[in-house]
């Protein structure tokens, strides 16, 4: 796998409000480093922040612009780049058998037959579960569930991949294997995560409190403040 083009993400007083609540109050800042972690408490503003990157949530105030495309304007576009991984992975599977499911975003996008198996076995050879292919997805464990997700999302072809909580209720073993493919993977990744040591080594980490962004800064500063914060 080659690099991904260089990360280039832009909040332009981009806030979100869900009736009088704010959930995010506005912001302005560019990401451009490979590998940025984003961490505060439940409720802190953080998934709606990495939500406005994919799309996914849209602002009410302000913009978002990924690769210099608006996520509300561009938003078919923006999904290609972006790819984002659920808390609960299991909920983002649609069809039962797994190279069923990471063959179903490829069809939409006129490969023929041949290619679309040739892009699914590849995908499952890359992160090497190839022995995933033909398992159902309810009989997976929750590391394997993280891996098939992975593969259905980066068989697209995304430069951007977000990960919520991506560690969430895995044992050691699946912890440290998500870990490993997390730190090998060539995409630029945005993790959202209470697994601190997660992103411990990342080149940036936000801290978001009641809707507020209040840390920006390497990941030990960032870290030591959330645990001050939490403490």
């Amino acid at each position: 796998m080659g690099q991904a083009s260089r990360l280039d993400i832009r909040f332009d007083n981009a806030g979100v409000n869900f009736g009088t609540r704010t959930a995010l109050y506005p912001l302005n800042l560019t990401l451009q480093e490979k590998r940025v972690g984003i961490i505060g408490l439940n409720g802190s503003g953080k998934t709606t922040f990495a939500r406005l990157i994919n799309g996914l949530a849209k602002p009410t105030t302000g913009r978002v612009v990924v690769d210099g495309l608006d996520t509300a304007s561009d938003a078919a576009s923006v999904l290609g780049k972006v790819g984002y991984i659920f808390q609960s992975p299991q909920n983002q599977i649609i069809l039962p058998i797994v190279r069923d499911d990471i063959a179903f975003g490829l069809k939409a996008r006129g490969l023929d037959k041949v290619q679309i198996e040739a892009a699914v076995d590849g995908i499952l050879e890359r992160f090497g579960v190839s022995h995933l292919g033909a398992r159902r997805a309810h009989e997976l464990s929750g590391g394997e569930l993280q891996m098939a997700a992975l593969c259905s999302v980066l068989v697209t072809g995304p430069d951007i991949l977000i990960l919520d909580e991506p560690t969430n209720q895995l044992d050691l073993k699946n912890r440290a294997l998500v870990q490993r493919t997390i730190a090998a993977l060539p995409e630029n990744v945005i993790i959202i995560s209470h697994d601190l040591p997660l992103v411990e080594d990342f080149d940036r980490v936000l801290l978001f409190d009641q809707g507020r962004l209040v840390v920006d800064a390497p990941a030990a500063e960032a870290i030591a403040h959330y645990k001050e914060m939490a403490s």
